[in-house]
This record gives structure tokens, sequence and C-alpha cells, in this order.
């Protein structure tokens, strides 16, 4: 018998005063039976670091033809692609060549030895940006997982401060590309 999805459920109300977009996001996060908690919630930052009123969550982990979201606008022209983890060269350059934008967020106690194997190779990507998310932050925001989730979330200056109840968080990804 094959696991099912856990189905987590999560409230945002979004202060993104960098790009002037302000909501209140209601998701519904399918977490596949192989996906951890900490995949989950950085899954779950990249997309508050990119709300957007098309942006939505991809199969991802158990579909290697989506991302692990995207933005796709009317015209079916997927505008941003947003990818996680350590990936290799031919899965990004696969997204590069769908999508518009494609967006990186690594993270991982490895991740800074994978950038070094393969900046090279990824540098040739003219329309992929990578964001490093420290294993603290990893860590922190695993600690906030659950199945019902509320958050208070603003972001300025590049700087997001995430609130749970009593916790908060401020979380700072690193531009590698």
């Amino acid at each position: 018998m094959a696991l099912k999805a856990t189905i987590n459920k999560a409230s945002i109300q979004l202060s993104d005063m960098d790009r002037n977009y302000y909501d209140t996001l209601n998701l519904t996060i399918a977490q596949h039976p192989s996906e951890t908690d900490i995949r989950m919630m950085v899954r779950l930052l990249a997309f508050i670091l990119n709300a957007n009123e098309h942006l939505q969550f991809g199969k991802g982990v158990s579909d290697e033809e989506e991302a692990a979201l995207w933005q796709i606008n009317y015209s079916e022209v997927i505008e941003l692609w947003i990818e996680l983890g350590q990936l290799d060269e031919k899965r990004l350059k696969k997204a590069c060549n769908r999508a518009q934008k494609v967006i990186l967020y690594a993270y991982g106690s490895s991740a800074e030895t994978w950038w070094k194997q393969s900046q090279n190779k990824l540098r040739l990507l003219n329309k992929l940006s990578i964001e490093l998310i420290s294993q603290e932050t990893c860590d922190a925001l695993a600690k906030l997982a659950g199945r019902s989730m509320d958050f208070q979330c603003s972001i300025q200056d590049g700087q997001l401060w995430l609130t749970a109840g009593d916790e908060t968080l401020l979380i700072e990804t690193t531009k590698l590309q």
C-alpha cells in the first residue's frame, strides 16, 4: 500500500515592503511521504519570498516535469520556476529552457560543498538565480512545522521576519548567483 501525502495548512499574513506586495495567504501544502519537514518549510519559505497571485505548488518531488513551485501566466507561459535543494545541472538547464526565470533555493549541510563543485557549470545558465539557506535557518524552520501553522511575515531590505506565536525568526538568504 502506498503512503499518502500529509496535508498541512498555513495561514500567512504577508507584508513584503520590498515588492509592495501585501496579502493573506491560506495555503494547503501536500507533504510527500519522502519529504522532510525541512524541505516542506523551505518550500513554504520560497512561496513567501516569491508570493504572487499566479504562484502555485508543483508536484516537484513526485514529478520531474514540474517545479517545486512555479508561476504560470494566463497564456500558460512559465514566468518563474522554483527548485529546492542541491540539483544537478541537467535539471536546472531543463528548467531554464522552459521558464523565463529560475530560482534555486539551495539548502542542506553540504550545500556549500555542492556549490563549489557545481558553480562553474551553473554560472553558464543566465536565467538561473541561486539563494543559499543556512542549516541553522532550516533547523529553526523545521521546529515551526505542523499540520496547522499561523505566521506573520514581514519582508524589508532583504530581511524576512517570520513570527509564529511567541517565536520570531530572522531569515536571510545568501545570493550565490
